[in-house]
């Protein structure tokens, strides 16, 4: 059973090694890519049944009992998490067999692909903070490396913008990581979660704004969020589409993991604040994308504006709230990931995802129109799709609070969301194609690009079919986040 915690991990190192040793035959690295990638999918559904069936499972490596060894955790939310990142990118893996080229995979694109979701399931199963930390950069350094690979002018500056800012959080995180283990001689989270329980002390408030800033910067929460839309519309579309779909959720994991578990003597403080860098950030990001006129600039900004409702969740701190943040999460993960994908088709069909450039996209490829609607119109909220219960949910929980201005906000930028997309919609599907549209062949999209895209599509329409499936997990797990004591007990209990 405790071996379900260890191969998500294991699986894209081992991945990753393999397609170093093998050289540079594209064949074999993407044989070995591709059957990572299906394994790291299936162990992370093997390990949410076990979690399902056994409750929150830990492993202590080393058998150093905690809070002194190294803790795995996998709790509803952990287990979930690993189980979307596996299906994300494996899907995602398909559709770099049609977009990456050949140069980048001989520069090595498959192992830093394995490094990046090594470091993503590390972030989501860790249960000490310096190890958050170390996977953290472990994410970091091969999404930077993956973000400048192929050395364009365009890439080359949005990944400077990207480690910049992303340093910076780094560097908040390392500080409050020592300000925390100065004063309590530990960084289990566990531990911390008993050691600082009820404080409300300058020390752990100190460490707490530290850490916002920290993982609010990785989310991409106002106000430092300007590295994501100057970044990720650079790299190949494959890169970008994993990157929109899991790197942001690390940093709204964190921020769930720290404020439900270490920092809860101060509930007057850091939630208010949570509401409100959530208000701001769901505004900031739909008005940015707004003005946009590159598919993926517009996408990118509205990763923004929607994490802004994860996080707001966490900030209205019920039962309810989280559980809508946990659906909120699954579905952004699915559908922002399948818009960058058909992004990536619509630049291969025409060469551009520049809107005053694009037109026709409906008469030439009227099945593509259709698999964007979905994941489109799911990211505004429109019933019977995924976003709808999402917000919905979300929406309820806010108004139980009386939190009108937090409500209607979310209303509004909900509405602002289906605005920009119903621009691409104009843009790039209904209009004629320009006149001065520059000369590109028409080509057919592959099939490796299509199936992920179906796929994803397929999925978000079965959550807007059955929602109570999801938002009963999603209530199941906030009911176990909320309740601290069932996390540190399994953590800080001997080891048999």
């Amino acid at each position: 059973m405790k071996s379900a915690l260890i191969f998500p991990i294991l699986i894209p190192v081992l991945t990753a090694a393999a397609c170093l040793l093998s050289g540079p035959n594209r064949t074999v690295q993407r044989a070995i890519s591709m059957t990572g990638a299906a394994l790291l999918f299936l162990a992370g559904i093997w390990l949410l049944r076990e979690v399902h069936t056994a409750g929150i499972i830990v492993v202590q490596l080393g058998n150093w009992p905690a809070p002194f060894g190294i803790t795995l955790v996998a709790d509803y939310l952990a287990a979930v998490m690993v189980a979307v990142s596996g299906f994300v990118g494996f899907a995602v893996a398909i559709f770099a067999l049609a977009d990456v080229d050949a140069g980048r995979e001989r520069f090595g694109f498959h192992p830093l692909y394995h490094v990046l979701l090594m470091g993503v399931c590390g972030a989501f199963l860790t249960g000490d903070l310096f190890n958050l930390f170390v996977w953290i950069e472990v994410m970091l350094m091969a999404s930077f490396v993956l973000l400048a690979l192929g050395g364009e002018r365009a890439q080359i500056e949005g990944a400077v913008k990207y480690l910049t800012l992303n340093f910076i959080a780094s560097g908040l995180f390392l500080t409050a990581i020592g300000i925390i283990y100065g004063a309590t001689g530990t960084l289990n989270i566990a531990d911390l979660a008993v050691r600082l329980r009820d404080e409300s002390t300058a020390v752990p408030l100190a460490a707490a704004m530290l850490l916002l800033g920290a993982f609010g910067i990785k989310a991409g929460l106002f106000p430092l969020f300007f590295w994501l839309p100057a970044s990720y519309h650079t790299p190949p579309v494959a890169v970008s589409a994993v990157f929109a779909g899991l790197l942001t959720k690390v940093g709204v994991y964190a921020l769930i993991r720290v404020f439900t578990l270490i920092f809860t003597g101060m509930p007057e403080i850091t939630h208010p604040l949570l509401i409100w860098l959530s208000v701001l950030t769901m505004i900031t990001g739909v008005l940015g994308a707004a003005a946009q006129y590159e598919i993926r600039r517009v996408l990118s900004f509205h990763i923004i504006s929607q994490i802004g409702y994860m996080t707001l969740g966490l900030g209205f701190f019920t039962v309810a709230a989280i559980g809508a943040s946990v659906f909120y999460i699954i579905h952004h993960i699915i559908v922002k990931t399948n818009l960058f994908l058909i992004a990536g088709a619509i630049r291969y069909a025409r060469g551009t995802n520049e809107l005053k450039q694009l037109g026709g996209l409906y008469r030439d490829y009227p099945w593509l129109g259709v698999l964007f609607l979905i994941p489109a119109l799911s990211l505004g909220g429109v019933p019977p799709l995924s976003g709808f219960f999402a917000k919905l949910a979300l929406i309820t929980a806010g108004l139980s609070l009386a939190q009108w201005v937090a409500v209607t906000v979310a209303l509004a930028v909900g509405l602002l969301t289906l605005f920009s997309m119903t621009k691409i919609w104009a843009e790039a599907f209904w209009k004629a194609e320009p006149a001065d549209a520059p000369p590109h062949p028409k080509k057919a999209v592959p099939v490796l690009m299509l199936i992920p895209i179906c796929t994803m599509a397929t999925v978000t329409v079965l959550i807007g079919i059955f929602p109570s499936v999801l938002l009963d997990f999603s209530n199941a797990a906030a009911a176990q986040i909320m309740n601290p004591q069932l996390y540190i007990d399994a953590v800080l209990r001997p080891t048999p």
